[in-house]
C-alpha cells in the first residue's frame, strides 16, 4: 500500500466517524458500556462501543481491501 492510499483511507474513515456522530449514533453511551466508581474515582469500560466500532472497521477494511 502506498503512502497516498493511507491518507485517502484515513480521510474516508474520519468522514465516516463524523457522519455517525452527526447522525446521533450514541458512541460511548450504549447499553453495554460499564461505568462504576466511588466518591473519588470513576472507571469506564466501553465494551459495546468497542465491539461495534471493531465490527464497522472490519467491514470497512474488508470492503476496501478484498482481492
Amino acid at each position: 500500500m502506498e503512502f497516498w492510499e493511507l491518507f485517502v483511507f484515513g480521510g474516508f474513515f474520519l468522514i465516516f466517524i463524523g457522519v455517525l456522530l452527526f447522525a446521533g449514533f450514541p458512541i460511548g453511551r450504549l447499553p453495554g458500556d460499564f461505568s462504576f466508581g466511588g466518591e473519588n474515582f470513576k472507571v469506564y469500560v466501553p465494551m459495546a462501543t468497542s465491539l461495534i466500532l471493531s465490527l464497522l472497521l472490519t467491514l470497512f477494511l474488508w470492503l476496501f481491501f478484498r482481492n
